[in-house]
């Protein structure tokens, strides 16, 4: 589950076509113009037929004769492809579909991760271990910047769902890192978040202990505390308006 690469000028037409869509820009059920879009993008019909093969292997467009290209349903989006989650999140503030995203993967944070934390805590080896504290080290490094912040939490959450030995899971990665890095650049960003170290660690050492139930309950609470930041950054950000 590789994302998309972004380099070169496919890449980036195949990302620009990708969040027109996304945003509304370019409307379920509208039918491309691909002579206007051409022009527009400044990309040979090579590339833009290459780029929307990308779209379609998502569930985001497809073709027919005599309709020509068109995009698809909403419902017809590969919604846990890590491209698909990564443009819905990108280009500024987190508009009310975002949030409802968010909210939608925080349901599915809550159902993945208090069950692989239980694995976790009966297969662990010293190396995930080792991944486990040198994340939330990560994490409490004094002058820590917003950026080290998220990466740090990424690896955290990676390194769990790592530590199932459970390739399945492992996958989930792609999936919830996309919503995952989106909150933690927003919470990490604003002055209102807790800090996240206590509860990492609460579910480290859990996991230390192999003790499955302990580190259920502490993944729950850490969900917990990732809702309640969301939320006190969304209220603070009503309060004090536009900036």
């Amino acid at each position: 589950m590789t994302p998309y690469a972004r380099r070169g000028v496919h890449g980036q037409t195949v990302e620009a076509l990708a969040r027109r869509i996304l945003g509304g820009e370019i409307p379920e059920g509208a039918t491309l113009d691909l002579a206007a879009l051409q022009s527009e993008l400044d990309v040979s019909l090579t590339a833009l037929r290459e780029s929307l093969k990308v779209l379609a292997a998502k569930g985001m467009v497809d073709a027919r004769q005599k309709r020509g290209t068109f995009v698809r349903a909403r419902a017809d989006w590969n919604l846990l492809d890590a491209d698909v989650l990564r443009w819905q999140f990108e280009g500024g503030r987190t508009s009310e579909a975002d949030q409802a995203l968010l909210r939608n993967l925080a349901e599915v944070r809550a159902i993945i991760e208090p069950a692989a934390v239980r694995l976790a805590a009966q297969r662990r080896t010293d190396a995930d271990l080792a991944a486990l504290d040198a994340a939330v080290d990560a994490m409490g490094r004094q002058g820590t910047d917003a950026a080290h912040a998220v990466e740090a939490d990424l690896a955290f959450h990676r390194a769990l769902l790592t530590a199932t030995h459970n390739e399945l899971l492992e996958r989930m990665e792609m999936v919830i890192e996309s919503g995952l890095a989106h909150r933690d650049r927003i919470v990490h960003s604003s002055p209102h978040g807790e800090d996240p170290v206590p509860a990492h660690r609460a579910v480290l050492d859990a996991v230390r202990d192999r003790e499955p139930q302990a580190a259920e309950a502490a993944m729950r609470a850490l969900l917990d505390q990732a809702v309640r930041d969301l939320d006190r950054v969304d209220r603070s950000d009503e309060t004090e308006g536009p900036r």
